[in-house]
């Protein structure tokens, strides 16, 4: 499609983007933006990200640019660094026909471990994913190139793989994923044939290193859509492979607290993003974990004799373990995660005077949104003790202090989580010093 075909213009590129093209244009190599620049600007939408590929060897790119760094061990990247910018370029990926074992590598199910094979463009937009991501600006005329009718999928909202869709998959199972995302974002559909594979093939996402799924995660519900794309993981089978813990308590109970609390969850963090508020892992995991992280406490209760403060503190470690093997959390959450379980224990026991002081923890406020939540879905006592919290946290200094003194007065509230201490005997007794 030539200049006057297309509506998209340099001023809606980054400065940064139409930099590198130039440079790599002018030193003789082919140069396009591709990918979701194109086809966000297409739509209408701000690109996130501005991706360039060229005919230019990762080697020669480092050449070209001093603020260049090269990443990558299954496809070998250039990052050219702007200060916080950074943009990728890619060396046209070729197929692997007659290749040798240094440079493309799969593993016995397909999946691509290793994929330094550089091509032409036409062989580049044949190892794409989606049409709808096989579109380049050539810097050279301002022309789009469109492979696989991408340029009609947009038109259409259609969300279509290149080539067959069981080898695709195959090849990188995250695609799965992409498909689900993309059709969120977008507001697109699967087309049929695209999404035909995926409940059989949903599996091979256990495969993928846990350090990468984490990263897909944030993709997935940071960004506005993580009810929708809750819902379609779960039509499709995606999502039990990242969250086996959640996914069999959902099934056992697919209208009960833990289905409830999902739904609030998911639908609280697209409104948080919507209205520009921060979103962190950290509540995120602390909210998809309560429900496995309770029946795990009271587990190790019933089979050790445990109070049940001591048994969540166990459990907090195996719920953790057990959810990094699909989703490597970093510690920096994963820590404060189980700061906000903890906290949950302690709502109870600090109602009246001592609620000045826990309302100062600096992890106070995660934890008081996570017990709003959990009201929400189980009500009773939970929602009570909720209730009170919300009139201590919303009302003045005064206010504060009559619910405190009414909740002292009414006596010490004790959590079924707390052992009762039992008062010395008489014999025991300690005798008061002369």
């Amino acid at each position: 499609m030539p200049r006057n075909g297309h509506a998209i213009s340099r001023r809606q590129i980054s400065e940064n983007a139409i930099k590198v093209l130039y440079r790599l244009h002018k030193s003789g190599f082919k140069a396009y933006l591709v990918g979701g620049g194109v086809r966000d600007i297409l739509l209408g939408m701000q690109p996130k990200d501005f991706d360039v590929v060229t005919n230019a060897t990762p080697e020669e790119i480092k050449r070209l640019f001093r603020n260049c760094r090269l990443v990558g061990r299954r496809f070998r990247l250039a990052h050219i660094v702007f200060g916080r910018d950074v943009i990728e370029v890619a060396t046209l990926r070729g197929h692997h026909v007659d290749s040798g074992e240094k440079i493309s590598k799969t593993n016995e199910s397909g999946r691509l471990l290793r994929d330094n094979v550089y091509g032409s463009i036409d062989e580049d937009a044949e190892r794409r994913d989606f049409t709808v991501n096989a579109l380049y600006y050539d810097i050279s005329d301002f022309s789009i190139h469109s492979y696989g009718g991408g340029l009609e999928d947009l038109e259409s909202r259609t969300i279509r793989l290149i080539g067959d869709p069981e080898t695709r998959y195959r090849e990188d199972p995250v695609r799965m994923l992409r498909a689900v995302r993309f059709a969120t974002k977008l507001d697109m559909n699967i087309e049929a044939k695209t999404a035909e594979p995926i409940k059989a093939l949903a599996g091979l996402l256990k495969d993928i290193p846990a350090a990468r799924m984490y990263e897909e995660v944030l993709k997935l519900f940071f960004a506005g859509r993580a009810l929708e794309n809750y819902h379609m993981m779960r039509e499709f089978g995606l999502f039990e492979p990242l969250f086996p813990l959640v996914e069999a308590q959902l099934k056992e109970a697919p209208n009960g607290a833990i289905a409830k609390l999902m739904q609030e969850m998911m639908a609280s963090t697209d409104e948080r993003v919507e209205q520009d508020k921060p979103v962190t892992p950290a509540f995120f995991y602390a909210a998809l974990l309560w429900y496995p992280l309770s029946q795990r406490a009271d587990d190790i209760a019933l089979e050790s004799g445990l109070t049940m403060y001591d048994a969540y503190n166990a459990a907090m470690g195996d719920i953790m373990e057990q959810q990094c093997r699909s989703i490597s959390v970093p510690r920096r959450f994963s820590t404060v995660t189980k700061d906000i379980w903890q906290l949950q224990l302690r709502f109870e026991r600090n109602r009246g005077t001592k609620a000045f002081r826990f309302i100062e923890h600096p992890k106070f406020r995660a934890a008081y949104d996570l017990l709003l939540l959990r009201a929400h879905a189980e009500g009773g006592v939970i929602a009570k003790n909720a209730a009170w919290w919300k009139s201590f946290v919303e009302g003045s200094e005064d206010q504060r202090n009559v619910i405190a003194r009414s909740a002292n007065k009414g006596g010490r509230n004790r959590s079924s989580n707390q052992r009762r201490r039992r008062k010395p005997s008489a014999k025991s007794a300690p005798k008061s010093a002369e």
